[in-house]
């Protein structure tokens, strides 16, 4: 339970934490682990930033999540709690690592919309994850999401850009009913949403109509530098990762700044940088 104090919470797609068919030193793989030197960076990263909460992205089946939490703890750092979330994408899921014990868990798996003529599933769904407080005051609910990527074979969407703002659309319309029902407004999205700040994907979180209902934390790096993904490919620094803050939230506490993580290694270990912020309840 959470009481007066401050909460850390970071988001971290930890680059394809999972097996796959991979090129290692030089080398085709099948069916291969993330390598053990990039493991050994992502959980340094990990350690360093400390969140109370972490929410992740790109990992494999739930044994590669247990794996992380073992070889964190025996690194130092214990999250006695887990949550594990498979979407329609066989192969990245979500999930959280947690030191304080979530009060609800809903998985949602059904969110679907429509794409030209066919309907699809939000391929990795939304995690919702409620903590509590004896004051309800506290209770704040963590949705976790990982949009579509820009990669598409679809010619009149090339970047997928209509298929993430379709995933958005139904990621809040579904968040709008469970704060609705809930009666308790105070939440937090987190993730890769896989674009840009002031993108139309972006914008479905903020609003719904005339209807503000989050704003995008701005985060920073030690020298103030907002990118949290390098595409190596087409050497292109976006900013893709981070939180939404909803208005009950950002007004009942103290949100702090939002962070970037930019060890020197970080890189090595993932193409995406972590983000945290502290709150004080």
């Amino acid at each position: 339970m959470l009481g007066n104090e401050r909460l850390r919470l970071a988001t971290y797609n930890l680059r394809n934490y999972l097996s796959m068919d991979r090129h290692i030193e030089g080398s085709w793989r099948k069916d291969y682990p993330k390598p053990e030197h990039e493991k050994q960076i992502v959980r340094a990263i990990i350690k360093e930033v400390s969140a109370d909460i972490i929410a992740l992205q790109e990992l494999g089946n739930i044994s590669y999540l247990e794996e992380l939490r073992s070889d964190l703890k025996l690194d130092g750092l214990d999250y006695p709690y887990l949550v594990h979330m498979k979407g329609d994408d066989d192969l990245r899921h979500v999930g959280i690592l947690s030191k304080i014990k979530p009060f609800e868990v809903h998985k949602h798996t059904d969110l679907n919309f429509m794409y030209f003529k066919e309907r699809l599933f939000v391929r990795r769904g939304l995690l919702e994850v409620v903590f509590d407080q004896a004051s309800s005051q506290n209770k704040f609910r963590l949705f976790v999401v990982h949009l579509k990527s820009q990669l598409s074979s679809i010619k009149i969407d090339p970047k997928s850009e209509l298929r993430r703002v379709r995933e958005a659309e139904a990621c809040r319309n579904r968040i709008i009913e469970c704060i609705s029902e809930s009666k308790e407004g105070a939440f937090i999205i987190a993730g890769d949403f896989n674009d840009h700040p002031g993108s139309s994907t972006f914008r479905r979180f903020e609003s719904k109509g005339d209807k503000k209902i989050s704003e995008l934390l701005y985060s920073s790096d030690s020298r103030g530098e907002r990118w949290t993904y390098f595409y190596e490919r087409e050497a292109i620094y976006s900013t893709v990762d981070g939180f939404f803050i909803s208005t009950l939230l950002d007004s009942s506490a103290d949100v702090g700044v939002g962070h970037i993580a930019d060890s020197y290694s970080s890189m090595q270990g993932s193409d995406h940088r972590p983000v945290y912020v502290d709150i004080d309840f």
